[in-house]
């Protein structure tokens, strides 16, 4: 039984467009699948609903030998064909430049500063400049050092710079640590944008009003009430054509420490004194630093690995991933990951917080269910009761944004029989849709200069610490049952033995 619920809001006349100042946003990998599939999109979506100010361009910079008009076709190619011949459309693609040149080569940067001198006469955008690393991670460091050199990266009190980098940030403590270091030695944390695309979901944002918006539910959000949170990140791709890269980096390296840390801390973060960009990840960090530390025992117990074979996903039959290009025939490399972790905190002490995130799974599917404990019994022990449900409230963040709160009520008739009643709220039902790629409040966050919803250097280093144990036992014993999973399925049998074991189970995803 399905109850909607009603949601109010303030009239859009209340919400007042706040276009970004002046800038050029230069895109590092410009020709690139994120660039084209994504950012493109995203910065038009921003352009339609007048996010962007007329002083805007985007500068793209790659290795393609292209002309600003080919670079402007290129792009427009991924735009919404009923769109071309709109206003919106004819002034996105005069704000689009290109710069052919390689990343290492200094000349490269040289001409990049040239061609911003040139923006910013013709556009009026202020030397303010927000860069964009959509490239392999091993160029972050090195650009931002040729950005230093250019003398691109100084801000001045009349203008600011900013550097955006996408996920993975390292590849484990030692290398995202290094990785600061370099970047730091150029430009200060508060120019840093460490991007994850996820916290652009509106679910996610809403976590945070959700809680501290709402007095009902922040009082009974501990281990007083909480039996359990379950966190699912499932994806119905395999590894497309990124073999080559993720046969190096793996699931566990790929989602966790951004993805799946991220929802935790937001999850399980105390109330912030504001939410000032400071404010809120000073209590994100927190939370990652008070989650307890695995043991090589933890990790064989509590952490589990997976690889598919072949199988089936909405009626396609799909090759094992030892046989997808770009990797290793007798790969060891996990495309799934399920763990048991706790945080040490007053809060959250006893409860525990399971994680799972994998490729070829049955839907494409992220949710956090919040697990209540049950109520109870003896009130019930006269009646045909035999159990009682518990409460469950689900977050659903892709791919329909959700959030259902499930309760017990009374089934009409003679006999006391429990009925689980569901309150639902789908976004798009109450408050519409709007264009989206998750990229529009991050990328219109930067160019406000906020940066609440961007890993700071310190939440990343925690995230890497928490997982630094199990890369290294990983590592020491090779997995040898690989793939112990088929496509299509909900991965290996010990990922719900890990929650089994303590009584309780995965939500069932329909």
């Amino acid at each position: 039984m399905s109850m909607p619920v009603v949601a109010s809001f303030e009239d859009e006349s209340d919400q007042a467009v706040r276009p970004a100042g002046p800038c050029v946003m230069v895109v590092f990998g410009a020709t690139g699948d994120l660039t084209m599939r994504k950012l493109v999109p995203a910065l038009y979506n921003l352009e339609k609903a007048k996010f962007l100010p007329n002083e805007f361009a985007v500068l793209g910079v790659a290795h393609d030998e292209l002309s600003i008009e080919d670079f402007r076709k290129k792009v427009t190619r991924f735009l919404q064909a009923e769109d071309h011949g709109t206003e919106a459309w004819d002034r996105f693609q005069q704000c689009l430049h290109y710069q052919r040149g390689d990343f290492g080569d200094q000349a490269t940067f040289v001409r990049v500063r040239e061609a911003l001198d040139a923006i910013d006469q013709q556009h009026g955008t202020q030397r303010n400049y927000l860069f964009y690393m959509a490239t392999a991670p091993k160029f972050f460091g090195e650009i931002v050092q040729q950005l230093g050199r250019a003398g691109l990266s100084d801000q001045g009190e009349d203008h600011w710079r900013r550097v955006v980098i996408e996920k993975p940030f390292g590849q484990d403590l030692d290398s995202a640590l290094a990785l600061n270091r370099i970047i730091k030695a150029v430009i200060s944390e508060d120019q840093i944008y460490r991007i994850d695309h996820y916290l652009g979901k509106e679910t996610v944002q809403n976590i945070m009003v959700f809680r501290f918006g709402n007095g009902i539910f922040e009082p009974i959000w501990d281990r007083r009430y909480i039996d359990h949170v379950a966190i699912t990140n499932a994806e119905t791709v395999g590894v497309e054509l990124r073999g080559g890269y993720f046969d190096n980096a793996g699931t566990l390296r790929d989602m966790v420490p951004n993805h799946m840390m991220q929802l935790i801390s937001l999850t399980a973060m105390e109330p912030p004194s504001s939410f000032s960009a400071s404010a809120v990840r000073d209590e994100q960090s927190k939370v990652l630093h008070a989650i307890t530390p695995l043991s090589s025992e933890d990790v064989l117990h509590q952490t589990v690995r997976g690889q598919y074979g072949e199988g089936v996903v909405q009626k396609e039959k799909l090759q094992a991933y030892r046989s997808e290009p770009g990797v290793l025939r007798d790969s060891k490399t996990e495309t799934f990951v399920a763990m048991k972790l706790n945080i040490d905190n007053w809060r959250w002490a006893g409860v525990p917080f399971y994680l799972r995130t994998g490729k070829r799974m049955p839907r494409r599917h992220t949710e956090i269910t919040i697990q209540f404990k049950r109520a109870p019994f003896q009130l019930f022990r006269e009646t045909a009761i035999h159990r009682l449900q518990t409460n469950r409230l689900v977050i659903q963040i892709q791919p329909d944004e959700a959030m259902s709160l499930t309760y017990g009520a009374k089934i009409p008739g003679p006999v006391l029989r429990v009925g689980s009643v569901e309150m639902s709220c789908e976004y798009a039902k109450y408050f519409g849709t709007e264009p989206s790629t998750g990229y529009e409040v991050l990328l219109y966050d930067c160019m406000m200069g906020d940066a609440t919803l961007f890993q700071r250097s310190d939440m990343v280093e925690a995230g890497w610490k928490i997982l630094d144990p199990v890369l290294d036992v990983w590592k020491a014993l090779p997995a040898r049952n690989f793939p112990n999973y088929a496509a299509g399925t909900w991965g290996p049998k010990e990922a719900d033995d890990l929650m089994a074991r303590d009584g309780r189970h995965w939500r069932q995803i329909e």
